[in-house]
């Protein structure tokens, strides 16, 4: 029996947060010979690429690029994982605006964490390894989400009086697992 390979998280679409329209400076090649970079992060598992541009074509932080398997109509190719210690000073400083819309505008998605996060061994819980979020508020989430399901941030808040920013937890969580600085990993896939 073969034993199964962990599948890698794919993406469809994908953000851009910086741009090299001649490459990085670094790179000691001939001008004519440099590619065009862009460094981008995915929209649903937050995975960091780099992918090579088409010639001529133009980017801007922010944009989205589609890089599935169909056709790319602007990618040549996906370069590999980008590491955060790879990344340009506009793309770390546009890095947290993204994450930020991100998590904004898939709100569902992350109250459904609050309300289905598990435990992870006999002492420790998922919801305790969001910033801010200690034993204690760990306690007060479960009691609330088993008397209701939570419906929003502002209601997490309002319900969960000592938890100070339900979705700002979500957002350092994701940055953190970016920087590579935790083994548990609840949502950047890689």
């Amino acid at each position: 029996m073969q034993k199964e390979r962990q599948q890698r998280a794919k993406e469809e679409q994908v953000i851009v947060l910086d741009f090299l329209k001649n490459g990085y400076a670094s790179d000691s090649r001939p001008f004519h010979q440099k590619e065009p970079i862009i460094q981008v992060i995915g929209k649903s598992n937050f995975v960091l690429l780099e992918l090579v541009a088409k010639q001529g074509k133009n980017f801007k932080p922010h944009d989205e690029v589609y890089i599935g398997d169909d056709e790319r109509p602007d990618i040549v190719y996906i370069k590999g994982a980008l590491p955060t210690n790879k990344l340009t000073q506009t793309a770390k400083r546009e890095l947290n605006f993204i994450v930020e819309k991100l998590v904004t505008d898939n709100e569902e998605k992350y109250i459904q964490f609050y309300n289905n996060s598990g435990p992870i061994s006999l002492r420790s819980h998922q919801l305790e390894l969001l910033p801010g979020i200690g034993k204690k508020h760990t306690r007060e989430i479960l009691e609330q989400r088993s008397i209701e399901p939570f419906n929003s941030f502002d209601e997490i808040k309002e319900r969960v009086k000592a938890v100070p920013n339900p979705k700002k937890a979500i957002i350092d969580r994701i940055l953190q697992e970016l920087d590579d600085k935790d083994r548990y990993k609840l949502f950047v896939r890689v």
